[in-house]
């Protein structure tokens, strides 16, 4: 096994654990929004962090280069409430729960102080994967080092070489987007990361939230575009769609040898440089890289340095023992909860939802190039053969995933029935 490997499958593998209890991890991205139209006030964002601490009883847990909190934690129950990349963009990251409504009651508390107060000056958190005021904002990064790492890493990209990245580089201060991690063991975990990887087409259709204003592209959900056609995407094995079902496990983490290193620490600083493959980063001599304020220098790679390794892969196993399912858009608020009924619901149900997609009559329609197949379903008209099939398939992912909330008997039903209706218009 190779050195990279090795030390991927460290990473990866350790917390997984062979029959763990199923608790569920949520976290929500969310637009902060002038409600009048106008570029969102930062300062109201800040002074908005600020009057939580006491509202709410949070303790701060970060706080940016001038001292403003942007990390908030409720030492209960592990939420956090943060700033994600930008300070237009407000993220809930839940302890983990073993129900939905348990997150859904902390939520609405959290919700009802926040939009009060955000009310007193006009402006208010949204439900959209994308903010409406994108091309208005001040979309600097959050003075906090790894923020600034990943915008300038993104700038990278108008230094490069190639027609096929996109001329938003700042994109990681607007998108926002809703993620689920559910736990896995050593036995299901791949099965999990393969059947989902099966299904993107109808994740498109039914949580797309994301048209873009600034290009012309035909698709609801822009956020595949800005990742896949950023530095991130530079390698196709770091984000998005899976290209492949993986056989066994070291097909997998051969496949995952293939994601992105860009980012490492020394001394304290953080370093970001052009991306280079897991399996090829320990064999480079040294690599030209930048400080945060641009300074050039050369980094020698450590095998430390796989302990900052993140791809951003649609199912993402994470260092947790979960798999992290990150390709939904922020959802208008009054659905924020579809998607992880959804995700659950299937995972419980995963039996059935992997004989059901072996099966599956829209894969005999449509194939299974499952990459296209996302793509496909998210443009923004589809034919009368491709809406049907589309509807067809939701529905019975929705039935099983139904079948899977109802077997764990919490009364999780309800959440699916906004996806419901949207089947049903």
């Amino acid at each position: 096994m190779s050195p990279s490997i090795q030390l991927l499958k460290d990473r990866y593998l350790k917390n997984i654990k062979k029959n763990p209890q199923l608790y569920i991890g949520i976290e929500l991205e969310f637009p902060i929004v002038h409600t009048k139209g106008k570029p969102t006030d930062i300062e109201v964002s800040k002074d908005l962090m600020r009057f939580l601490v006491d509202a709410l009883s949070l303790k701060v847990e970060k706080e940016d280069q001038d001292g403003n909190p942007i990390q908030l934690v409720e030492p209960t129950s592990q939420d956090r409430i943060l700033f994600e990349v930008s300070y237009t963009t407000l993220e809930f990251a839940f302890g983990r729960a073993q129900n939905i409504q348990e997150v859904e009651g902390r939520f609405q508390a959290y919700m009802k102080v926040i939009q009060e107060k955000l009310g007193e000056k006009e402006h208010a958190i949204q439900g959209w994967g994308i903010h409406p005021n994108w091309d208005q904002n001040d979309n600097r990064p959050v003075g906090y080092p790894r923020y600034q790492m990943l915008m300038a890493y993104l700038h990278m990209g108008s230094r490069q070489d190639r027609a096929d990245l996109h001329d938003f580089p700042q994109y990681g201060a607007f998108i926002c987007g809703s993620q689920v991690q559910l736990d896995v063991s050593t036995a299901n975990y791949l099965r999990v990361i393969n059947a989902f990887t099966q299904i993107e087409a109808a994740k498109a259709y039914l949580f797309a939230n994301s048209e873009f204003s600034g290009a012309d592209w035909d698709t609801k959900i822009s956020r595949d575009i800005f990742w896949e056609e950023s530095m991130h995407g530079i390698y196709p094995e770091n984000v998005g769609v899976n290209a492949k079902l993986f056989q066994n496990e070291d097909d997998f983490f051969a496949y995952l040898d293939r994601s992105a290193i860009f980012t490492a620490e020394r001394d304290g600083e953080t370093y970001y440089f052009s991306p280079i493959r897991a399996r090829d980063y320990l064999d480079t001599d040294e690599i030209p890289a930048y400080t945060l304020n641009r300074k050039e220098t050369l980094l020698v790679p450590q095998e430390k340095d796989f302990q900052t390794h993140r791809s951003y892969q649609f199912q993402d196993l994470t260092t947790r023992g979960t798999v992290e399912f990150r390709s939904v858009c922020t959802q208008p608020l009054d659905r924020t909860f579809a998607s992880t009924a959804f995700h659950l619901g299937l995972l419980v149900n995963l039996d059935k939802f992997e004989d059901y997609l072996a099966t599956a009559p829209f894969f005999a329609e449509f194939g299974r190039d499952y990459k296209s197949l996302r793509r496909q379903f998210s443009k923004k008209q589809l034919t009368d053969e491709e809406k049907s099939g589309i509807i067809q398939f939701s529905k019975d992912l929705l039935a099983i995933a139904e079948q899977g909330l109802e077997m764990r008997g919490q009364r999780e039903m309800t959440y699916l029935e906004p996806l419901k209706e949207k089947l049903t218009r």
